[in-house]
């Protein structure tokens, strides 16, 4: 198990990733994968509320709908919830009182007394910082959300948030989630995780696969021919590197017996910081290899390999 920044949130080191409920996955099918990642163990639901309004004939709120219904029919123990505000289409942005109400509004699609772990999705820097965090305050305050985190923050935005949040005394941040994957480093490595060693912060990555990339199953351009909603996305990761990573990938999880995709997330697990990246699957079959990916342990030197492999320069 592994804890949440300076929370007291213990879960295993991986997030399911909620993107999909709704969207690619229908009910009976996120129940199906949500049953599969509980039974192994998986306590860690990662969604928005947002999610899945891009959707045509969805409104946003799909996913947090799912997963309360989810929670309210198996009654699992110990599962932490993670959730976000700024992007829904009724609660858009980062005032004091869309905060309060998409929470509210959050609470009730997910059926829970409180919100284990509430992210700012996206920087509104048409609110005053100050009013944010005070929302966001006054939400632990009051008993709607045990902890608060940012998410696609700028590593200048989250150390003011925290400089804000430490003088006034109200919740300080306990995570932040940034894009982050072998094929994505540079920003994150450079920026984002030196604030989240300073402040002790937990790093929960997204796109943690690289849309289905770092799965193996997209290795040429090919891929933006598929009918998958993902596919062209992973598409543009198939150059030459990209490829040496998947080789490399491939290679490192054959002498462990996992995937491809176990092995990705176990090197994101090995960065410094990371607490628990995020992926989603739309079927049970995928649901194995992620939980792998919580568990394998990578050597240092293979860790360093895929360190070397990933590693982009600018061409001179």
């Amino acid at each position: 198990m592994t804890r949440i920044g300076t929370s007291d949130l213990d879960i295993l080191p991986l997030a399911l990733g909620g993107n999909v409920f709704g969207w690619t996955a229908d009910r009976d099918a996120s129940f199906a994968v949500l049953d599969a990642f509980s039974a192994g163990g998986g306590d860690f639901i990662d969604t928005a509320d947002s999610y899945s309004a891009w959707v045509p004939g969805n409104s946003g709120g799909e996913s947090e709908t799912i997963i309360g219904a989810w929670l309210a029919d198996r009654k699992p123990e110990g599962v932490t919830v993670a959730t976000k505000v700024s992007q829904h289409p009724d609660f858009r942005g980062l005032a004091a009182s869309t905060v309060r109400a998409a929470a509210e509004a959050s609470l009730g699609r997910l059926g829970v007394e409180a919100i284990d772990l509430y992210y700012a999705h996206f920087d509104d820097e048409t609110v005053p910082l100050e009013e944010t965090v005070a929302a966001f305050g006054a939400l632990v305050s009051d008993g709607l959300v045990r902890y608060v985190a940012v998410s696609n923050y700028s590593p200048e935005r989250i150390q003011q948030w925290i400089d804000i949040a430490t003088e006034t005394g109200v919740a300080l941040p306990v995570a932040v989630q940034p894009h982050y994957n072998l094929v994505h480093r540079n920003d994150v490595e450079a920026g984002i995780i030196p604030v989240a060693e300073r402040n002790h912060l937990g790093l929960v990555p997204y796109y943690a696969l690289a849309s289905g990339f770092l799965t193996g199953k997209y290795r040429s351009t090919d891929a933006a021919g598929q009918a998958s909603p993902r596919a062209q996305g992973a598409a543009k990761y198939a150059t030459t590197q990209g490829l040496a990573i998947i080789d490399a990938l491939e290679g490192i999880g054959a002498a462990h017996g996992v995937s491809i995709a176990a092995t990705a997330l176990a090197w994101l697990r090995a960065q410094p910081t990371v607490v628990a990246p995020i992926a989603s699957a739309s079927q049970v079959a995928q649901v194995p290899d992620l939980l792998d990916g919580a568990r394998v342990e990578l050597t240092a030197a293979e860790v360093a390999e895929l360190d070397r492999v990933s590693t982009w320069t600018p061409a001179s």
